[in-house]
């Protein structure tokens, strides 16, 4: 596919992952190489990665992350800032996070901690690499979802990935083989909606 049908259809896929079909660890290396290769704030490369495939710790994780999920959306609870379907869509990652073949864990390593200065700055270190690997994972056809309701656990998925100190996660994201392959563009407003030329215009 081209570059425009994988930037186009790279969204986070929660529903059609297939939780029986094994990822080839190659191929998340490769996906992987591709990603470290985003842009870094003064080259320093302070990305790692976790791989986890381990079908006991993806569970412990996946136990984690429910319970974070419907701490912050209790079963049978709407919100009204998601969509019903997307809530919906999210409950069922929530329920089989554990059962994902793959989880990648992207964190910063950060020996003097996050600071109080420019989170952009530090964040924009990691979520351009994070983000170049699921393009990567569509392009060889796995599907993935972006995610980072674990971090409202941080410290206990930490503590299961044996996280030294420094060492902060920026996201959570599940990779599988898609059920499907019929992927199209997200719903999305019109651009001249949300964009603004040489200054915020009143829309």
């Amino acid at each position: 596919m081209d570059v425009a049908e994988v930037l186009a259809t790279t969204r986070s896929v929660r529903r059609r992952l297939d939780l029986t079909r094994p990822v080839d660890l190659a191929d998340v290396r490769a996906c992987l190489e591709l990603a470290v290769q985003a842009p870094t704030g003064a080259g320093r490369q302070h990305w790692r990665w976790l791989v986890v495939t381990d079908p006991a710790l993806r569970s412990a994780i996946g136990k984690v992350y429910r319970a974070a999920f419907e701490q912050r959306y209790p079963p049978d609870v709407t919100d009204p800032r998601v969509p019903p379907r997307d809530l919906a869509s999210a409950r069922h990652l929530a329920e089989h996070l554990g059962q994902v073949p793959v989880l990648v864990v992207p964190c910063l390593s950060l020996p003097d901690g996050l600071g109080t200065g420019n989170q952009a700055g530090i964040w924009g270190s990691l979520l351009p690499a994070a983000w170049s690997y699921m393009l990567a994972a569509r392009a060889r056809g796995l599907a993935t979802a972006w995610t980072a309701v674990h971090l409202d656990r941080e410290a206990e998925v930490a503590e299961l990935l044996r996280l030294p100190a420094g060492v902060r996660q920026g996201a959570l994201i599940p990779t599988a083989h898609p059920i499907g392959s019929d992927f199209r563009p997200a719903r999305r407003g019109p651009l001249d909606s949300v964009i603004h030329i040489d200054g915020w215009n009143e829309k």
